[in-house]
């Protein structure tokens, strides 16, 4: 079954003046991948139309033509890639019509994206995302009127009416959660038919999107992070294009913008499902492997570390890259094994 929206791969089925055709399915038929996108690996010969005459007109034949030139789709030289597998996206052409490319968008149907106006008509506003055709976002979408040149985070869907692909800027209902809340007038019991399972108060939960079972959630486990926009208390985020998360001002010891992508790491899930997280690994196995970088530093310093637990953040940050939790629990790693001293103008080794 073609996708559309998203990567297919395909098998090149035969080749036309205006590019390769590509097997679809019965409901498809075939999909063309026009010249400019083909590969260089899958490049043939032009091919040209059979004539009876030149611009002077003479008569021309096959023996007219110098060896080797192919003349029709029976004359494709041998190892040009009929029945090849290639990877392509398919979309819709400015006709409507199921297209390839191997151009490869910024996101997919189903995901999230921070992506530029192009342009606006009296429908709505056209998005850049990597295509020749530029995605669509009508205004109905829009949680405010989009600007030309502005970037706005976005959700790819198909349009349920149209089967058109389009933009969203009502993100929070594509969103899911990793918890369920039971209900209190009903039983807590596995759910059947329905997508998720009535489970006790703060356990995780199995939740089908697009089909796909969620997976749960630890902590410190690593997590893809969309930064989604500033709040009071820090950087709301998109999690793994799934989850909605939260990134606290202490947690940040770099410049962040929305649009932003990076790797996060799993805090806190909270009762209402959504996320803690942070920009760096947590946990004792974090804890252990800075302790060692601590220590490899003050062999190096000559056994002094001018930071100590009471130091600002970001000079904690600027030398060691890690957040002033991670630090403190470091040096509280070293002292208990009765490495460092601990002393008002930092750290130091024990002789």
């Amino acid at each position: 079954m073609i996708k559309l929206g998203d990567y297919n791969t395909l098998v090149v089925d035969h080749q036309a003046e205006q590019g390769l055709y590509l097997k679809g399915d019965e409901q498809t038929g075939d999909i063309l991948l026009p010249n400019r996108y083909i590969p260089e690996s899958l490049r043939a010969p032009v091919l040209v139309s059979r004539r009876t005459s030149v611009p002077d007109g003479s008569p021309i034949g096959k023996e007219s033509v110098p060896d080797g030139f192919p003349i029709g789709k029976e004359s494709v030289p041998d190892g040009f890639p009929i029945g090849k597998e290639i990877e392509v996206f398919i979309y819709l052409d400015q006709d409507e019509r199921l297209i390839a490319t191997t151009e490869r968008p910024l996101a997919k149907v189903g995901e999230f994206a921070w992506l530029e106006v192009a342009w606006i008509n009296k429908y709505g506003a056209f998005l850049k995302w990597g295509l020749m055709k530029d995605l669509f976002c009508p205004f109905r979408e829009q949680k405010k009127r989009m600007e030309v040149g502005k970037h706005y985070i976005v959700y790819i869907k198909e349009d349920e009416e149209t089967h058109r692909l389009m933009a969203t800027a009502k993100v929070e209902k594509y969103l899911t959660v990793p918890y369920a809340e039971p209900q209190p007038t009903q039983p807590t019991k596995p759910a059947t038919k329905e997508p998720m399972s009535l489970l006790k108060q703060g356990q995780p939960m199995s939740l089908l999107k697009q089909g796909q079972p969620m997976p749960f959630l630890k902590h410190g486990q690593p997590c893809d992070c969309l930064v989604w926009q500033k709040t009071d208390l820090g950087f709301k985020a998109i999690i793994d294009n799934r989850y909605q998360g939260q990134i606290y001002d202490n947690q940040v010891f770099r410049p962040l913008h929305s649009g932003d992508r990076l790797t996060a790491y799993i805090d806190h899930v909270r009762e209402d499902g959504k996320i803690d997280i942070t920009l760096q690994p947590t946990g004792r196995q974090h804890t252990l492997d800075f302790a060692e970088v601590l220590l490899r530093y003050l062999y190096e310093n000559d056994g002094h570390c001018d930071l100590g637990d009471k130091s600002d953040a970001t000079l904690i940050y600027d030398r060691f890259k890690v957040s002033k939790k991670a630090y403190k629990k470091a040096i509280g790693d070293l002292y208990r094994r009765r490495l460092i001293n601990i002393e008002e103008e930092g750290i130091t080794l024990n002789s």
